[in-house]
């Protein structure tokens, strides 16, 4: 059994006064607490951004219409459900979804995708939401008199990710209890840039070359890949949702995540298209954040680049505190805390790269379309897996690392998981279709871009087939080596007894 075998002995605390030291250490019955509900504003707060103004725009320069735009976007924050839904494998193992996804990939196999998709997803979002409080601050600071084109923005991007890792930091207690605060704030904040920048929407707005075919189908198929990137990036869910009493109902946590990230960035997306159709192409190419400072008062400018770094503030944190938990399901012997700093570190070099080397619209459609070749299928991969199992995931079998525990599967690998994940990527890969990339399939029909739906369809019929054919077992026993070995200590353990009574 490995020393991360769950136990109750240790004194955790999780309190918004006190850093929380615990990492992806098992939550015993006694240490739940919470409501679903509470979900609501912790994703909600997030998602009330500049970024979805950004994405709006981008629908416009796409070439689709209002009622197109508009569309999309509805339908790919649809995909909220399935952020929702894996969140119930949280309160369910008591753990982390890094450490959960030993199931689906196998104790050394979930290694490497944690290793890839907990930094790599992290490590995107943190630069580009970095990326876009460090631009508006320092047009804020130009507005001041500093308008030192590279040191305000980095100087923003420094004192913001300081106090991003410090939200991490202190950990669970503060981003339940501060969220939905901060969610109601930002919604005032925003709720007003809206009415100042409404007025120059131009209702009667046409695309100035109107799509049809394949063209339309194009546009249509980008800009959904755009979008659906957002909540598909979202498999840290479970982290949050982990300290939930088990027995909370499912379907108030999946309503709770999905609403709470859905409604804030469908609302706010279809604001930032409107706003693009009374602004000219090279205005929003310059910067759409810039565009809506200028179309604000004096009076609240500096308050939406206040709510800009408060959002991005919100968002990271949470990103940091759950990537943080990542490199420790990997193996690193590093406790929580300083892995927060870690991840925070990384998340700033490759912001303070980008700050110098690109604008905030190229780098967030680009990442954004390469995103999905590693959160689509990963997505896909971890609801089916909650389906198969019935969401059956047991704390003791998870923390079992050893050689014939119920997750070594094929010399600690998972056939299903590692194929589905691998063939589901290539796929996305074949369907993507970007400014530097276009792949084979998306070429051929004319660059109408099928990454998403493809790529995970793929993966989780490949999941779903390996797994019936016998290549990973779901309802069984443990094997019955694992059994014999089972250390007694485990067995033994109060938080074990928890886990094994509730299950």
């Amino acid at each position: 059994m490995s020393s991360q075998t769950p136990a109750a002995s240790q004194d955790f605390v999780d309190a918004p006064t006190q850093p929380e030291t615990r990492g992806i250490e098992f939550v015993s019955a006694s240490e739940r607490h919470g409501r679903a509900r509470d979900l609501f504003g912790v994703w909600a707060a997030p998602n009330v951004s500049v970024l979805n103004f950004t994405i709006g725009a981008t629908m416009i320069l796409l070439g689709l219409e209002i009622w197109q735009a508009v569309a999309v976007i509805v339908a790919a924050n649809l995909l909220w459900v399935f952020p929702g839904l894996i969140a119930i494998a949280g309160p369910a193992a008591g753990t982390s979804g890094s450490v959960i996804s030993r199931a689906l990939y196998g104790v050394i196999g979930n290694k490497v995708i944690i290793a890839f998709t907990g930094w790599f997803i992290s490590a995107v979002f943190l630069a580009l939401n970095w990326l876009a409080s460090s631009f508006m601050g320092a047009d804020l600071l130009a507005q001041w008199g500093f308008d030192d084109p590279v040191l305000g923005p980095v100087i923003v991007t420094l004192v913001v990710s300081a106090i991003t890792v410090l939200v991490a930091v202190y950990g669970h207690a503060l981003i339940i209890r501060s969220y939905t605060a901060i969610s109601a704030g930002l919604l005032v904040i925003f709720l007003a840039v809206t009415a100042f920048a409404l007025p120059t929407v131009d209702w009667s707005y046409q695309a100035p070359v109107p799509l049809t075919g394949v063209p339309l189908w194009s546009a249509v198929t980008i800009g959904f890949t755009i979008l659906a990137s957002t909540p598909l990036s979202y498999i840290n869910s479970p982290d949050i949702a982990r300290y939930l009493p088990r027995e909370t109902k499912p379907s108030h946590i999946i309503a709770a995540t999905a609403l709470g990230g859905a409604l804030p960035g469908v609302f706010f997306t279809v604001v930032g298209a409107l706003i693009a159709t009374g602004l000219s192409a090279a205005a929003i190419d310059a910067g759409i954040e810039s565009a809506i400072l200028g179309l604000l008062p004096n009076w609240l400018g500096p308050l939406l680049v206040l709510g800009v770094v408060v959002n991005t503030i919100a968002l990271n944190g949470m990103t940091t505190y759950t990537s943080s938990m990542a490199l420790q399901s990997v193996g690193v012997p590093i406790r929580r805390i300083p892995s927060a700093i870690v991840v925070g570190a990384i998340g700033t070099a490759l912001t303070l790269y980008l700050v110098m080397s690109t604008s905030l619209l190229d780098a967030v459609n680009l990442m954004l379309q390469f995103l999905v070749i590693v959160s689509g299928p990963a997505m896909a991969i971890f609801a089916t897996d909650i389906i198969l199992r019935r969401n059956g995931y047991d704390a003791i079998d998870l923390f079992d690392e050893r050689r014939g525990g119920k997750y070594w599967y094929a010399g600690g690998w998972s056939i299903p998981g590692m194929t589905a994940v691998v063939t589901g990527g290539i796929a996305t890969a074949l369907c993507l279709s970007t400014d530097v990339w276009t792949g084979p399939i998306a070429e051929l029909l004319g660059w109408v871009d099928l990454s998403v739906p493809v790529g995970m369809t793929v993966s989780a019929l490949v999941y779903l087939g390996l797994s019936k054919a016998g290549f990973g077992r779901f309802d069984d026993a443990r094997a019955e080596s694992a059994t014999q070995g089972a250390p007694a200590a485990a067995a033994a353990s109060p938080a074990a007894s928890s886990t094994e009574s509730a299950a």
